[in-house]
């Protein structure tokens, strides 16, 4: 049976979503059309709203429906610290996994010259004016350990140096519960060179 034109449409406009396969994309449609469509109506009406009203904050770019988000507006938050982030992801999870009373600077990626991401897609000037209006001084520098995320992260950490402002990097290495045998090599060497006092 071939599949009617709309009903493609769907499957194909399911699979923009990071993880999802032509499969899982179909049994997503199928369900919707199906079992719940109201469900369905519900997710269009939000994904409209969202498509249309969410955009970058003014201060650190993460996603927000307002000109100034949550964090950068709420004054219990220390002005202070500042957490550098690859994504608004990695900001969302960082708050909800910790205790930060800090801000965030959401970069948007990471340096790669071979993908033509340099600093001025990762607004790196945007965040060296906030450093230099001197009221940061500590940066948290939060990217993965990545090989292009280093390198951001050592960039970035030059740029607070100029301007006087502590650099620090969130630790890497054998995760929480995790036993050595089945760690591999490389995290293991950055543990055991990044080890501290205990």
């Amino acid at each position: 049976m071939q599949n009617p034109g709309l009903l493609k449409e769907l499957i194909q406009s399911l699979t923009c979503l990071p993880g999802v396969g032509a499969k899982s994309a179909q049994r997503m449609a199928f369900y919707l059309l199906q079992r719940n469509r109201e469900g369905g109506r519900h997710l269009a009406s939000i994904l409209e709203r969202a498509m249309a009203q969410i955009h970058h904050c003014r201060d650190c770019r993460t996603l927000t429906e307002h000109e100034v988000c949550e964090v950068c507006s709420d004054p219990l938050r220390d002005d202070g610290v500042l957490c550098v982030v690859e994504t608004a992801a990695d900001a969302w999870l960082l708050d909800q996994a910790t205790r930060f009373r800090g801000k965030y600077f959401v970069l948007h990626g990471r340096l790669s010259p071979l993908d033509g991401i340099g600093p001025d897609q990762l607004g790196i000037a945007q965040l060296e004016r906030r450093l230099a209006a001197g009221q940061v001084k500590e940066i948290i520098l939060a990217t993965n350990a990545t090989l292009e995320g280093q390198a951001t992260a050592h960039f970035i950490a030059e740029i607070a140096s100029r301007h006087a402002v502590l650099s620090t990097r969130i630790a890497h290495g054998v995760p929480m519960g995790g036993e050595l045998e089945f760690i591999d090599s490389s995290t293991l060497a950055h543990a055991f060179n990044g080890r501290q006092a205990f």
